[in-house]
């Protein structure tokens, strides 16, 4: 048997990071990317084109075995367009909306009996739902965007003409905390978690993650785990995806789904006995899945963020410290331009002492970003 060619719409770090085990298992990446600058271009053959080209995408698509995304901002007509050539697209379209609509995964939990938040759609008019509360984008948003905190009937009037179509409304909640858990199914059904992850947000960007999830509960983290499975079955899942959760007391809520290699699961490239990104391959494959247990009692992953500076920011130079400083770092660096409140980066360390941990990846990910000099 010939080893396939795994074909990913989209050239940025999450592409890069599926390279290294790609690699290891001689698996070909080709990729379809908007430059050849973007990071996963630097590193792996692409093909550089508009998505808005549907016949040069197919084109692409024609010397793949695969293809696979790795972001949501794709037409769906697209992937249609894609699975209508006959070639194997996961996630399947009619999976990945769950990923793209945001309306459209709502009613599919309350569909699969899953706890979501008080929710609307709003076209206008008085909400059934009381202010404050969360105002959602449909469609586009990501990192916080297209999510507004909306504190009276004014303010969700004027949002919703700047925006000019549908948009959600729901319960602004009182939680506790942010957690995300990732699965992994593949086209026969078979299905994985990794521990869940706490996600901690600055402006609607995760800064750091702790894994697992400290203080968590056993019953709170089985039925996080079920909730995931039972979610890539409802959606027929097939490769990784993230679901994130409000956790409320003792209650769980879904937040939002991500159908891809996602931001709270980078721990387990180093944490983990198999990475997100080598079992989205494995997915997508239809191989075997791997093992997805933790190498260390805890695994701390710290986003690299760019910050407002006057000073040049060197990526490279804060290495002489802080491997000096902490041996047992990783740092993954995604080769990308640096702009305030972007994602450059990101570092993690595996051990036992949290607090130590915590306060390590803060130290490396401030004197990365430029924040600290010392």
């Amino acid at each position: 048997m010939s080893f396939p060619t795994v074909g990913v719409i989209g050239a940025g770090q999450l592409a890069r990071m599926m390279v290294p085990p790609a690699i290891d298992l001689g698996i070909s990446l080709s990729l379809f990317a908007g430059a050849s600058s973007e990071s996963g271009a630097q590193i792996a053959p692409h093909t550089v084109g508009s998505l808005s080209n549907t016949g040069a995408v197919l084109e692409w698509a024609s010397h793949c075995d695969v293809i696979t995304f790795e972001h949501e901002l794709i037409a769906p007509e697209l992937i249609l367009a894609l699975e209508a050539t006959g070639v194997k697209v996961f996630p399947k379209a009619s999976s990945f909306t769950f990923s793209q609509n945001k309306l459209a995964m709502r009613k599919k939990m309350e569909e699969l009996g899953l706890p979501n938040p008080s929710w609307q759609e709003y076209d206008g008019g008085t909400p059934e739902i009381e202010f404050p509360l969360i105002a959602k984008s449909i469609s586009g948003g990501y990192d916080g965007r297209g999510v507004f905190k909306v504190n009276d009937l004014s303010e969700l009037q004027s949002l919703h003409a700047s925006i000019g179509q549908t948009i959600l409304l729901e319960e602004l909640l009182n939680f506790d905390y942010e957690i995300a858990i990732m699965v992994a199914r593949s086209p026969q059904g078979q299905a994985a978690t990794w521990a869940p992850t706490l996600t901690v947000q600055r402006d609607g960007i995760c800064t750091q993650t702790v894994t697992p999830v400290p203080e968590l509960s056993k019953a709170l983290v089985a039925k996080t785990a079920q909730i995931a499975l039972l979610i890539a079955q409802g959606i027929d899942l097939v490769g990784v995806m993230a679901v994130e959760i409000f956790v409320v007391g003792d209650h769980l809520i879904v937040n939002e789904l991500a159908l891809r290699p996602h931001n709270s699961g980078h721990w387990s490239i180093e944490g983990s006995v198999t990475s997100q990104f080598e079992q989205h391959l494995r997915a997508v494959l239809d191989l075997p899945l791997g093992d997805t247990a933790l190498l260390a009692p805890y695994a701390v992953m710290g986003n690299v963020i760019g910050i407002e500076t006057d000073k040049s920011n060197d990526l490279y130079r804060p290495y002489l410290h802080l491997m000096a400083r902490s041996p047992g770092l990783k740092v993954h660096q995604y080769m990308k331009e640096l702009r305030p409140g972007r994602k450059v980066g990101h570092v993690t360390l595996l051990g036992a002492d949290l607090l130590h941990l915590r306060s390590e990846v803060s130290h490396a990910v401030d004197y990365l970003s430029g924040a600290i000099d010392e």
